[in-house]
């Protein structure tokens, strides 16, 4: 079961002047590697909406990893639990491919899609992708470049050097670093590899499916997901539009969470007015 993070603790919160509030309530989708904390200087920023995140399944510690429809279902049994029908559905890189299946199986609970650096088409992918999804060699490659990261976030002076090159709160790196260091994380990582490997071609050929208002975030500067594929993906999910942040990288929710809140601010404001909200 994904686990619910409503309320995070420890994070600064913006002035007043820079809150944002809606009525359409939101949920929010971490990427790969990630977690419910990703979010937390979004969530900040939209004071007085109903904005959920969550661990998808597996990120957790506790629950299992599963497939891409798996974690579209623990989406649908979260917004259950808080109580709500139907909601602006943000989903960051992996994410975004959940939140994009979500629209597919479930359009009644999706009143509109934010994908923020998304990866959710076969343009998003590299080599090294395919390599990471193997289960063998793949397996032990992706479980050494998360020790690896884990061992260097947890020396202080270069988890201070990063964090001040990367405009990245020191205890959120700090987090980060020790969950990259648990066995759970390097299954759920590798599960996640093999969903988007094996999953996003029968998900891309389904995108001209999609009725949701669509608005697609990315950076100029992102590697990870180049900006390449969100311009495809704007042209394949039927009246998308795409919001491009100059000079951005890929960790949007983090580094740029004022900008990225006033997209999604914005985006259920509409859906608000236009009567699709829960």
């Amino acid at each position: 079961m994904a686990r619910l993070w409503a309320s995070p603790p420890g994070t600064a919160r913006p002035g007043r002047s820079e809150q944002l509030a809606s009525s359409t309530p939101v949920l929010l989708l971490h990427g790969q590697p990630g977690s419910a904390r990703d979010w937390a200087s979004v969530q900040a920023r939209l004071d007085g909406t109903t904005a959920i995140a969550i661990d998808r399944p597996g990120w957790d510690g506790s629950s299992s990893p599963t497939d891409l429809t798996g974690n579209a279902l623990a989406a649908c049994q979260a917004l259950e639990r808080a109580g709500v029908q139907r909601a602006v559905i943000v989903g960051h890189s992996l994410g975004a491919a959940v939140a994009v299946l979500l629209a597919i199986l479930h359009p009644e609970r999706v009143a509109a899609l934010v994908l923020v650096a998304p990866s959710a088409n076969l343009d998003s992918l590299y080599p090294l992708d395919h390599l990471l999804a193997q289960p063998g060699l793949g397996y032990v490659a992706g479980v050494s470049a998360l020790v690896t990261s884990g061992l260097l976030l947890a020396a202080a002076p270069v988890r201070r050097r990063l964090a001040a090159s990367l405009r990245l709160d020191e205890r959120y790196l700090r987090g980060a670093g020790r969950s990259l260091m648990k066995p759970a994380t390097w299954r759920a990582f590798a599960s996640d590899q093999r969903a988007l490997v094996n999953e996003l071609p029968g998900l891309e050929a389904r995108l001209g499916e999609i009725r949701v208002p669509t608005t697609i975030v990315a950076g100029s500067g992102d590697r990870m997901v180049p900006i390449a594929a969100a311009r495809r993906l704007a042209t394949q999910i039927p009246d998308a539009e795409l919001v491009v942040l100059e000079r951005a990288s890929h960790l949007l929710p983090q580094q740029h969470a004022g900008r990225v809140a006033v997209v999604i601010a914005a985006v259920a404001a509409r859906t608000g007015r236009s009567g699709r909200s829960s």
